[in-house]
């Protein structure tokens, strides 16, 4: 679990560099690489062949760019923030939850979308998302995007699961047994939103109009919905490879995960498939975002135009489970294949509550919720209280 007063310190402000846009506006092109790259990002979405030979965009990367790429995995947004505003690092491949943050905090720079020649090809739906333009002002380039899947294990569900209710609610299973200690939920507060998405079908009177936009009243349903959530939970997970041993070997029939663990999982054949239920599903944009204080720029601005070659969108892709933000992927890479992006979810882009950070001035309704108290009810939750 992420500390507490750590991320409360993050969300406060964090340790700021000052004059970022004066840096990022004194970049005027990309000059001689300075031999490395460091870079925080998700599992799995930075491959050189270690897992699979088939899987590898960085090995071309550093013999062309003489940029030699270093990689931290981290398992949550809250890790991923904290770890920008310690520094060193380059780059991160932030999620929505995080990117404002980051943004607030200035642990990021705005970067230059002309010296990123490849960010004309990004699907216009995502080249100025609101997860990391701010005024008009480009923070990163759009990586990778998918649905939180609910995945299920096809010997206890002989059909898809219809609705969130059986990780959310106790209920006997289609074998006859409880999902009591069989189920799992999300280590982190963002996982509020996918109680709220949850409740906002199933109970449509509280009037909830956006799961990231929640006036006290929805809010207390929400967290009683997750507090009778709680003694069903077998684990809290965030370790991608620990919850895809969790339904190898300990048993767990039902989670939200990520498309990552569902692919890990079918190709070590194992009875997994995954669905969105009729409530739809919370999601994530990724996008590459630029240190305050990247020690190596220039690597870091050649890193972001090679990520967005369309058949390095497309084998990041076709591991992760993820849908490229270069549609020509669609068509180029030969490890994502022809009907790729559709079996990703390319066109369930409408059915997706992207991540973004609760704030206490939300557009939908006045008032809301901020995030601060989303964290620390949160783990007040999680601790069983």
């Amino acid at each position: 679990m992420r500390k507490p007063l750590a991320l409360l310190a993050v969300l406060a402000g964090g340790i700021v560099a000052v004059g970022v846009a004066a840096m990022a506006q004194s970049m005027t092109m990309v000059g001689k690489s300075e031999g490395s790259v460091d870079i925080v990002a998700w599992p799995g979405y930075i491959e050189r062949g270690a897992s699979d030979k088939a899987y590898d965009w960085v090995t071309g990367f550093e013999k062309s760019s003489g940029c030699k790429v270093n990689v931290k995995t981290a398992g949550t947004s809250d890790e991923m923030v904290t770890l920008m505003n310690q520094g060193g690092y380059d780059l991160v491949t932030a999620s929505g939850d995080a990117s404002l943050r980051l943004i607030a905090g200035k642990a990021v720079q705005p970067i230059d979308t002309k010296l990123v020649p490849s960010f004309k090809n990004v699907d216009s739906r995502l080249q100025a998302g609101s997860w990391h333009t701010v005024n008009g002002v480009h923070y990163g380039t759009p990586y990778q995007w998918g649905p939180n899947v609910l995945v299920y294990n096809t010997k206890v569900f002989k059909t898809a699961p219809k609705s969130w209710s059986v990780v959310f609610e106790e209920q006997t299973l289609p074998d006859g047994k409880s999902n009591k200690g069989r189920v799992q939920a999300y280590d982190g507060a963002i996982y509020i939103a996918d109680a709220a998405l949850y409740l906002k079908t199933k109970n449509p009177a509280l009037g909830i109009k956006d799961p990231y936009e929640l006036t006290e009243t929805q809010y207390a349903a929400v967290l009683e919905v997750l507090r009778k959530q709680r003694p069903l939970i077998q684990r809290f997970w965030h370790d991608a490879n620990v919850q895809v041993q969790d339904f190898t070997t300990e048993g767990i029939v039902a989670s939200g995960t990520w498309p990552f663990q569902v692919n890990t999982l079918i190709a070590n054949k194992q009875p997994i498939a995954s669905t969105i239920p009729v409530e739809g599903a919370t999601g994530w944009a990724d996008t590459t975002m630029l240190a305050s204080k990247a020690k190596h720029p220039n690597c870091a601005y050649k890193w972001m135009e090679h990520s967005l070659n369309p058949t390095v969108q497309g084998d990041v892709a076709a591991w992760f489970g993820s849908v490229p933000v270069v549609a020509k992927a669609c068509t180029t890479s030969k490890l994502l294949g022809a009907g790729g992006c559709k079996t990703n979810g390319f066109n369930n882009f409408s059915k997706i509550s992207f991540w973004k950070t609760p704030t206490s001035s939300c557009k939908s309704q006045g008032t809301c919720v901020p995030y601060t108290r989303w964290v620390s009810d949160y783990i007040a939750i999680m601790g069983g209280k």
